[in-house]
């Protein structure tokens, strides 16, 4: 069964808002070799319908490196309540908002790679709560924001345990959680 993996850049007092704004400079090579590989290792994105809006926005203009291209080619899932412009970055797939789990669940058995989750919102709180979320990949910048969007909200709310930790020569630190409780 694929897993899903939610990972998220967030600064150390746990902001995640912006983080084209305090990440880049912390983007060593060991790290984006990280990323490169996990990346690589989805071959689906599942989105909100906000994030992924922000990112059509940005991405199909990406290209001619081995990342952007992987990311482009992927297919994106956006689970939305509302229309989405799918032909703004292909291919798309719309999962309505209302059968989120069972969208999801079905998405899980098929055959593929893993699938990836960028942010942390409604989208990963509603999947915790199914039981459908497998992995957290926090990236904790060595950046004090002050105030921000805070990296989990009270409907969040769920046990986890660490399952792996890895830092790299900028300081950045990913701590890979696993949900213990639905």
């Amino acid at each position: 069964m694929r897993k899903i993996i939610a990972s998220t850049y967030s600064t150390l007092d746990g902001f995640i808002d912006n983080p084209h704004l305090w990440s880049m400079q912390h983007n060593s090579q060991d790290a984006m070799a990280y990323a490169f590989a996990m990346t690589t290792g989805c071959d689906a994105l599942l989105l909100g319908r906000v994030t992924y809006e922000g990112m059509a926005q940005a991405w199909p203009n990406m290209g001619g490196n081995p990342y952007a291209d992987h990311v482009n080619a992927m297919t994106k899932y956006v689970v939305a309540s509302q229309p989405v412009d799918t032909g703004a970055w292909d291919p798309t797939v719309v999962i309505p908002g209302d059968d989120l789990a069972a969208q999801v669940a079905k998405l899980k058995e098929q055959d593929g790679k893993d699938i990836l989750i960028w942010g942390n919102g409604r989208l990963t709180d509603d999947l915790a709560r199914h039981g459908l979320l497998d992995e957290y990949k926090v990236w904790i910048y060595p950046v004090l924001k002050g105030e921000g969007e805070p990296l989990f909200r009270p409907a969040g709310v769920t046990g986890v345990e660490l399952a792996d930790s890895t830092t790299f020569d900028s300081g950045v630190v990913v701590l890979t959680y696993r949900p213990t409780t639905a």
